[in-house]
């Protein structure tokens, strides 16, 4: 609910809080409100059970659709900070349903939830699809919410196992290198696969299903002359598996099985000679009934706001 009033040239604008979690919208310190006002030529303040901005009719109107979705993720208790007030602002207006599902996982230190509309339509096509493409840039939250897809999967029932594949590909560095046997030095490939699991589950649930193989990080090689049934299968940085690879890939799936697959074609570290296998699916796969693709662009990055303007960055560059 809302109600405006004109007085001069300046618009005053009442959009109803009630219900909201006044803390997280405000920020710590006011820092949202800040944002919204940097953003915005407005005047921004918190006043009972009302935000209120004043200014020019545009910039309120403006200042509006941006302070709706902050109030929005303030009723969910989600927590908000500026860098969230810049993206609305740059995403425009919500559609509708673009941000409402979500992840409850049993033990989780939080809700998962879409933090953007993009995160939103990728974990719809996780829920609706066998089979789910997801590309785009760093820092966009293909592989979190992907494993998130899963463990809640886990926790339901729908599936009996977890299993999460990435290439163990060089990126300018060798593995011979790096001390201890095979798997010490895949390990650090495998490493934000362990980290998404840590902040998704209590840490004696992640070692007990690890040591049950209820769940399984593994390079992708490992996964040829298998076949995985019931199981919610993660390849991560595929941009980074050949064509052979991804084809035995997609063809290890099982009954009951759903996979994900998260790459960004900006950061492929094969072989010039090598075709990415990515880049194969995205042409021969679309169309086929149960494989959903899902491209994220810098507006759907939810790490440090510099992330955002240095993937900008490197896009305009030709030369990379």
């Amino acid at each position: 609910m809302s109600d405006g009033l004109v007085s001069g040239e300046n618009t005053t604008l009442r959009l109803s809080t009630e219900g909201a979690d006044l803390l997280s919208l405000a920020g710590a310190g006011d820092s949202n409100l800040a944002e919204l006002q940097k953003l915005f030529p407005v005047r921004v303040t918190l006043r009972g059970d009302a935000l209120v901005i004043t200014g020019a009719h545009d910039q309120v109107e403006r200042a509006a659709a941006v302070a709706a979705r902050m109030i929005d993720q303030a009723r969910q208790r989600q927590a908000i900070d500026p860098d969230d007030v810049l993206r609305f602002s740059i995403e425009g207006p919500v559609r509708e349903g673009a941000t409402s599902g979500r992840f409850v996982v049993p033990g989780a230190r939080k809700v998962i939830q879409p933090k953007t509309q993009g995160q939103g339509e990728y974990m719809q096509k996780m829920l609706d699809n066998e089979i789910v493409i997801g590309i785009g840039p760093a820092g966009t939250g293909k592989t979190y919410l992907a494993v998130a897809a899963a463990v809640d999967a886990l926790a339901r029932k729908r599936v009996k196992r977890i299993v999460l594949a990435r290439p163990a590909v060089e990126a300018g560095e060798s593995l011979g290198f790096l001390p201890g046997d095979m798997q010490a030095k895949v390990d650090p490939y495998l490493r934000p696969l362990y980290d998404a699991l840590d902040d998704l589950m209590p840490p004696e649930r992640v070692i007990r299903a690890l040591e049950t193989r209820v769940i399984e990080i593994a390079p992708l090689a490992y996964m040829r002359g298998r076949t995985l049934a019931d199981a919610f299968v993660i390849l991560d940085e595929a941009q980074n598996a050949t064509n052979a690879q991804m084809k035995m890939f997609l063809t290890r799936l099982g009954l009951n099985s759903r996979a994900v697959i998260t790459g960004d074609k900006t950061q492929v570290d094969l072989p010039k000679r090598e075709e990415s296998g990515l880049l194969q699916i995205e042409r021969i796969l679309p169309g086929i009934a149960g494989i959903g693709f899902h491209y994220f662009t810098e507006v759907d990055i939810v790490r440090h706001r510099l992330v955002r303007d240095i993937v900008k960055a490197y896009a305009a560059d030709v030369r990379v």
